[in-house]
Parts: C-alpha cells; sequence; structure tokens
C-alpha cells in the first residue's frame, strides 16, 4: 500500500529540494536525502517507493530547476496529484517518468497518511472502499511512464512515445 503525504498550496521547487542540497552541492549520490528538508524534515528518510503526493494549486512554481523533481524521482514517489501545476515542472515530472495527476477534488478528499492504491493505467486511488477517480494520463505518455521516463522510452525504442515506429 502506498501512503499519502499532504502538503498546502504553492510547494516551490525549493521546498521539493532547497537550493543548498542541489546534487552539484552536496553529491549525485545524496541530493534526494534532502527532499523536503525545510517543510518536512522527516520526509525522505519515510518516503516509500509507490507513495503519493498530494498538493494544492501551483505544485512546483519557482525554478525550473530539474534537480527537484529528480529528488522525488530517486526516492520512488508514485505520483503527484494536485489542484495545479507550475508548467515547466509538471513537464519535468512526466519526462522523469513521475505521474502528475491535476484534480480539484482529489487532493481535499485524501488525508496524511492514508493508505491507498494507486492504478495509473486506470487513473484511480483506492482508500478502502472509496474510489477516487483522476483522468488517466494519455496512452502516449502512459508508455514512456511503464519505460520509467520519456529518455528510457527513447533509449529503448528509438522514438519518442506515441510516434509511429
Amino acid at each position: 500500500m502506498a501512503r499519502v503525504w499532504t502538503f498546502g498550496d504553492a510547494v516551490n521547487t525549493d521546498d521539493i529540494l532547497p537550493g543548498k542540497y542541489a546534487p552539484f552541492m552536496v553529491g549525485e549520490d545524496r541530493f534526494h536525502r534532502y527532499a523536503f528538508a525545510h517543510l518536512r524534515p522527516e520526509f525522505a528518510e519515510r518516503v516509500r517507493p509507490g507513495d503519493l503526493l498530494v498538493g494544492g494549486r501551483n505544485w512546483g512554481l519557482g525554478s525550473s530547476r530539474e534537480y527537484a523533481p529528480q529528488a522525488l524521482k530517486a526516492l520512488g514517489v508514485g505520483a503527484v496529484i494536485a489542484k495545479s501545476f507550475a508548467r515547466i515542472h509538471y513537464r519535468n515530472l512526466l519526462n522523469l517518468g513521475i505521474p502528475a495527476f491535476t484534480s480539484e477534488t482529489v487532493p481535499d478528499a485524501l488525508q496524511d497518511g492514508d493508505e491507498v492504491s494507486f492504478d495509473l493505467a486506470a487513473g484511480t486511488v483506492t482508500r478502502g472502499d472509496e474510489i477516487f477517480q483522476l483522468e488517466p494520463p494519455p496512452l502516449f505518455l502512459q508508455e514512456a511512464l511503464r519505460e520509467g521516463s520519456i529518455l528510457e522510452f527513447y533509449r529503448k525504442h528509438g522514438r519518442f512515445p506515441g510516434e509511429a515506429p
């Protein structure tokens, strides 16, 4: 079972990974250990692969640096669900293979620490008997996410998802 980690509105890339913990500052093998170091210092030690992050509006605003979502990828975050995303951060999440969903209602329905199951293809989050529907990603994006990222898809298939072989 995945767990839910809730955050509020306007979580910026410095909240996700403060600049002083960038890979070139602390090392490629350690930077992810500082994810949410200021907002939730326990996060990097307690997050489990597949856990879901839930936020409010404008998730990922601020700097477009890619190492904020790279830290989430290194920790194995299963998906991010937010009411809205900063455009570049949203693209970075998807490019790195982290599913990102926009929903007006699901973020309010989920609670911090909820145990849930997550089905990417169906776009569902299940908590007990409750099923929360998200808009499933388009098929080309599901292809990339299954391979781990858009880059991994390209390396394996020599084309981008959705392109003719």
